[in-house]
């Protein structure tokens, strides 16, 4: 059995490859991820949560070290195919809290409804008055919705995944930005208020923001997330005859 002794000319070799610098860019994403959870905890403020702070941190890091991107996303898009399995633990929450849904069926049926239908129109209505790529005008028409959920609907309407996830992202954060001040101004007091209209605008971003208000606007938030997610992806065929 031969052993494995690489010169410090074939590791300089092998990290400097397509090979390693996908390696690299695997952990450098992972590394970067984990940091800005554990800053986010110990901070709360918005710039340090991981969905800001890591794409941040990423993308320069991308650019400065020259990485191609087809050479990061030859594994890092493994982490992008486990959404999709991901997806299935949505069913966890439901029923965990199956309790809460049977108490208020009509105000979570109808944030669902109002979220999924409000955030197509807004963005049917961008797309329609801001001259767009073609690609980029279908891929928003699911912003609103998980990413799991959107990578999934957004092929019914001609979408990119990758464009998709971005517009998902873009709305997660803009959502977690505006929501206290919203409140404010629409004198918003109730969780049951705050968790639907997070859950159903920004999606898992919009869950966490809610989470940081209470307990109550957390678990609203995650629900009316996954139930909009389902009715986007079900709905899908039709939505994009309707928006096309």
């Amino acid at each position: 059995m031969s052993s494995l002794n690489l010169s410090p000319t074939a590791i300089s070799e092998l990290l400097f490859s397509q090979t390693g610098l996908a390696l690299i860019s695997l952990l450098l994403t992972l590394f970067c991820y984990f940091v800005a959870k554990r800053l986010y905890r110990l901070h709360r403020v918005w710039w340090l949560a991981p969905i800001v702070l890591a794409p941040v941190v990423i993308t320069l890091l991308v650019f400065n070290l020259d990485i191609p991107l087809p050479t990061y996303f030859e594994y890092t898009h493994w982490l992008m195919a486990m959404l999709a399995p991901a997806t299935i633990a949505f069913a966890l929450p439901i029923y965990r809290e199956r309790k809460l849904i049977r108490q208020y069926p009509l105000t979570i049926a109808l944030g669902v409804i109002a979220g999924l239908l409000l955030g197509m129109i807004s963005s049917w209505l961008l797309v329609k008055f801001v001259p767009l790529p073609v690609e980029l005008s279908k891929s928003l028409l699911v912003r609103s919705v998980s990413t799991p959920f959107a990578m999934e609907a957004t092929s019914a309407f001609g979408g990119v995944p990758e464009l998709t996830a971005m517009m998902v992202l873009i709305t997660g954060i803009i959502g977690m930005l505006v929501c206290e001040p919203l409140f404010k101004l629409m004198h918003i007091r109730t969780s049951l208020g705050k968790g639907v209209a997070l859950g159903a605008s920004a999606h898992g971003a919009g869950a966490a923001k809610a989470s940081e208000l209470g307990q109550q606007e957390g678990v609203i938030a995650s629900l009316t997330m996954i139930f909009i997610g389902i009715a986007m992806v079900l709905g899908a065929p039709v939505f994009a005859v309707i928006f096309s």
